[in-house]
């Protein structure tokens, strides 16, 4: 199960409090997944939506807002995933176009609106549902074991649009793109994601997802710390074998009799321990010597090694 069906599985089972708050949840899922049907004298409300929990959530809502009866009807996919498709009916007893203006479908005078419907947002508690029940309705979260994404789409650029500043109220640096025909809300930081997730009210798929990302920090960051010893490590052996190599150079043409007792001395402590660090060198050293003496002392002989390799010796 992916971590988007997990998070809004744990939002279905969430109940407003307040009925505004139901109302606005409501709303919004009627937006995102909402359709009318007209036909046979009859006006149908149609709500479709993937998630057998979520189209649970729609008909306990409509029941508790408006006392009606709804009608599901299941639907299987033929194309791609051959999922379910979960139909919530409503047929009112009383005037659709009531009803559609309490969800802010349209306005006064009967014409559709694509904007969130202000009247219903008005309060942050209802702002935290109609978020949450436009998530249920077309959201989706990525796993924080993976790359961090969030989203939510509609083909309504103005509910998008309204839907960023709704976030943006929350402090959450939201940002809307175009996807062919869809325009998408989307948040990628890691904190946004989680303040969005405990905003909506998805506190199990929160603490889920900062446990991931806890661990998936650790591990990126272990795994960064091996990957620095290791190159620090080949260095210094490279280094320690270059040193040996140019020690024997000069031990073979020059001659220990024709360079300075301090380089003698350290040469020959990295020919009888190659594996040693210079801290180690240092410390086997009368006086002891500290690491840039030993690396300058090391340099010259370095320097030497060139010279006799360039003729100058």
């Amino acid at each position: 199960m992916s971590f988007s069906t997990v998070t809004k599985n744990e939002l279905a089972r969430i109940t407003g409090q307040h009925s505004c708050c139901r109302l606005a949840e409501l709303a919004a899922l009627v937006k995102m997944d909402g359709s009318i049907q007209i036909g046979r004298g009859q006006v149908a409300l149609n709500i479709i939506n993937e998630n057998a929990a979520v189209a649970r959530k729609i008909f306990s809502l409509v029941k508790n807002v408006f006392g009606l009866q709804t009608e599901v009807l299941v639907q299987r996919k033929n194309r791609l995933r051959k999922n379910n498709i979960y139909l919530v009916r409503i047929l009112p007893r009383q005037e659709m176009s009531e009803i559609l203006k309490r969800l802010g479908m349209v306005d006064k005078r009967g014409q559709l609106q694509d904007a969130a419907p202000g009247a219903l947002i008005r309060r942050k508690c209802c702002r935290r549902a109609y978020l949450r029940g436009a998530f249920l309705g077309g959201g989706s979260v990525n796993s924080p074991s993976g790359t961090y994404h969030l989203e939510v789409i509609t083909e309504r650029e103005r509910l998008a649009q309204d839907m960023c500043r709704m976030m943006k109220k929350f402090h959450l640096n939201a940002r809307v793109s175009q996807r062919k025909n869809w325009c998408v809300v989307y948040l990628k930081e890691s904190e946004q994601i989680v303040n969005f997730l405990s905003i909506i009210g998805a506190h199990a798929a929160r603490l889920k997802f900062e446990d991931i990302r806890i661990y998936k920090n650790v591990r990126n960051q272990v795994n960064r710390l091996v990957n620095c010893e290791t190159a620090n490590l080949n260095k210094t052996v490279n280094a320690a074998l270059r040193q040996v190599d140019n020690i024997i150079l000069v031990r073979d043409t020059v001659g220990w009799s024709h360079i300075p007792e301090s380089l003698r001395e350290t040469a020959e402590l990295r020919l009888k321990y190659p594996d040693a660090s210079l801290r180690e060198l240092g410390d086997m050293m009368r006086p002891r010597l500290g690491k840039s003496g030993v690396n300058h002392r090391l340099r010259k002989l370095d320097d030497i090694a060139e010279k006799v390799r360039a003729g100058k010796l």
